[in-house]
């Protein structure tokens, strides 16, 4: 089969590799769809990793075999596959936290593309327990439910107790998982303001349409606007999917007492924290949280929301044989929305 992997810091190649045999509990996907993602730029970037190493870790798939022991699971089925693969066995895994998994601890818990062979190929083998039913959605486009939606909904639940009806969500660049942002924050958080801020003007008019109340474009007086349009008080709930240092500025400025910021991005951006009296520092009560992935019922959530119409991915397609085109259009910041590799 073809599989596009990381060989080296920096390069990549597309390579005919063995398809995998499903190992027992395992199925082998047929990969409808595989999203291409941020962090796979910033894998491509990264120096200790087991090279080679296939990427992609927003897998859509179609049954074609099963290993020894699996259930459940016939030849044809189309799924998603939970992105976070935990020991299935501590406190955590057991109530569908894999994503604290406690055999990872302060550590980034594996998956597909993350540290395992990912879903840019052909086929890919896969935990059937990670499994979750596709449904009716098309089995291309809802391949980055599985981060693109499923991230950002695992971070807007962590801010549930203060997005109310009268709050303020901002919602901090509308790329890959933004865009899912404001969609879901529509759909979940209901009677909450929702403030849009990016430095792309195309992906600014596009939020209205997705849920944003206002848009801003980001720059060193945005801060002091969020203020301005919530009377000084300042956002309830900030989500950050950039985390540059100027977006984590902008985060602690704008953020209001007793308020949150979440910060999904990671573009290596600091934040200082002094622990002094404001106007110093953060406001008082003011919280910041850096979450990772979701849970599987995150996901299961996720899905109903697309089922239901309520949120969708803006998806380009393009051939596996492109991913190295694909990632570079992305790091220049020309993708809109998601895009996906079909094999």
């Amino acid at each position: 089969m073809k599989a596009f992997q990381l060989v080296a810091p920096g390069r990549t190649e597309l390579l005919d590799v063995d398809v995998p045999e499903p190992q027992a509990g395992e199925v082998l996907l047929k990969v409808t769809g595989a999203g291409v993602c941020h962090s796979d730029l910033h894998l491509l970037h990264a120096q200790a990793l087991p090279f080679p190493m296939t990427l992609g870790h927003e897998p859509a798939g179609e049954v074609v075999a099963a290993g020894p022991g699996v259930t459940g699971w016939a030849p044809g089925q189309r799924a998603l596959v939970y992105i976070v693969w935990g020991c299935g066995l501590c406190r955590a895994c057991a109530r569908g936290a894999e994503n604290a998994c406690e055999r990872f601890p302060r550590g980034q818990v594996p998956g597909p593309g993350l540290g395992l062979p990912g879903a840019m190929a052909e086929y890919v083998a896969v935990p059937a327990r990670t499994l979750v039913p596709l449904g009716d959605l098309d089995p291309v486009d809802a391949a980055p439910l599985t981060d693109a939606g499923l991230t950002p909904y695992h971070a807007i639940s962590t801010a549930r107790d203060v997005l109310m009806p009268g709050s303020t969500a901002v919602v901090i660049g509308v790329g890959g998982l933004g865009h899912m942002a404001l969609q879901i924050l529509r759909a979940t958080a209901g009677g909450a303001r929702v403030i849009a801020v990016d430095v792309d003007a195309a992906k600014l008019e596009a939020a209205t349409g997705l849920g944003a109340h206002e848009t801003l474009v980001s720059g060193p007086g945005t801060a002091a606007e969020i203020l301005e349009l919530t009377g000084g008080r300042g956002a309830d709930a900030v989500f950050d999917f950039v985390g540059a240092e100027p977006t984590l500025a902008m985060a602690a400025v704008a953020v209001a007492s007793y308020g949150r910021v979440t910060v999904v991005g990671l573009a290596g951006g600091s934040l200082a924290f002094p622990a002094a009296a404001p106007p110093q520092g953060l406001p008082w009560g003011a919280a910041i949280l850096k979450p990772y992935a979701g849970t599987r019922h995150d996901l299961h959530a996720v899905i109903a929301l697309a089922r239901s119409g309520k949120i969708e991915v803006t998806v380009e397609r393009h051939p596996l044989a492109d991913a190295a085109q694909v990632l570079d259009r992305l790091e220049q910041g020309q993708i809109q929305g998601r895009a996906v590799l079909v094999s």
